[in-house]
């Protein structure tokens, strides 16, 4: 099972660090962005906008997106989660049965409560789904500093192999069945990363940031495994990998837009995933009866119905219970 011909649908920062980083792994890589003038301009300058100073690596093609896509053995969406079905749908007529399409978004979708393997089930039914998540910032991933990650699909031959394909000497995909896992821990994290940043943007303390993080963590693991994930999973890259390096750093746009809501200026905050997700995420842990108090006065102050101190005295005069 080789697959030595892959697309990246996307040209923003993920996906040209992911097609760099592929193109050195020794393979044929085509970066398609979804419109025709962002492709002319990324042909010329062989510089993405998101990634000031890093050259896209000479062996990658652009292009954008259209019927070549069926000469390729895989295809990486690095799309928002939000856009990943129309961007699934509209590859959907060029792929062949069967090809592998990697979902490289954390995120659920609103409204259908779809996670993004999902999404492109039903948005291209020939492809196999697959997902791509775990602790790595684009501009790492792009410059070939180290960096590990977790691949998931449902054919754990399909995912091994695409491990192989994808990895590099500095980029390590581990590979695993656990699609749900994998999904959850990606989209859980992005609103906990909101949270850890609404503490240090409120100058609360590092005893206070260590604390929120471990209970909302805790909060994750719940979520998950009422929807079905493995704890190693959750435990692992995808989970507490990410949770590790989103929470702790303003290279996250999640950690870095709780930052601004923290210090009372939103609006100087580029958008992040976890904006979106945190409601949805509420609706489902509410459809199962999973506790997640930090999740929901993170959804509570995005949509303006509590403010951060109100949130913040809610939670710490919360009764005394036994930790777990």
């Amino acid at each position: 099972m080789a697959f030595d011909r892959i697309a990246v649908v996307g040209a923003g920062a993920w996906g040209t660090a992911l097609a760099n980083v592929i193109a050195r792994a020794g393979r044929t890589v085509l970066l398609a962005a979804r419109h025709r003038a962002a492709a002319d301009v990324l042909a010329k300058r062989r510089e993405s906008p998101r990634l000031p100073g890093l050259q896209i690596d000479t062996r990658v093609e652009i292009a954008s997106v259209g019927t070549e896509l069926a000469r390729y053995d895989a295809v990486l969406l690095a799309v928002p989660s939000q856009e990943m079905r129309a961007a699934a749908g509209a590859i959907a007529p060029s792929l062949r049965d069967g090809t592998p399409v990697i979902a490289c978004a954390k995120g659920i979708e609103r409204g259908t409560h779809r996670f993004m393997t999902e999404v492109i089930a039903e948005a291209a039914p020939t492809a196999l789904p697959a997902i791509l998540s775990g602790p790595s910032f684009a501009a790492d991933v792009a410059r070939g500093l180290p960096a590990a990650v977790t691949l998931a699909a449902s054919d754990e031959a399909v995912a091994a192999a695409l491990a192989r394909a994808l990895g590099s000497a500095t980029l390590r995909p581990y590979h695993s069945t656990d699609v749900r896992g994998v999904e959850i821990g990606g989209a859980a994290k992005n609103v906990l990363a909101i949270a850890a940043g609404i503490v240090a943007g409120r100058g609360l303390g590092a005893s206070a940031d260590a604390a929120l993080v471990t209970r909302g963590f805790a909060e994750l693991f719940r979520f998950g495994r009422a929807f079905g994930a493995r704890p190693e999973t959750l435990t692992g890259l995808s989970g507490l990998g990410d949770v590790i390096l989103t929470c702790s750093s303003a290279q996250s746009r999640n950690y870095s837009y709780g930052m601004a809501v923290g210090r009372g200026d939103p609006a100087q905050a580029v958008l992040a995933e976890g904006i979106f997700t945190a409601p949805v995420l509420l609706e489902m842990a509410k459809e199962k009866g999973v506790d997640m108090p930090i999740a929901s006065a993170v959804a509570d102050i995005l949509a303006g119905r509590t403010s951060v101190d109100a949130a913040v005295e809610a939670l710490l005069t919360r009764p005394f219970r036994a930790e777990g």
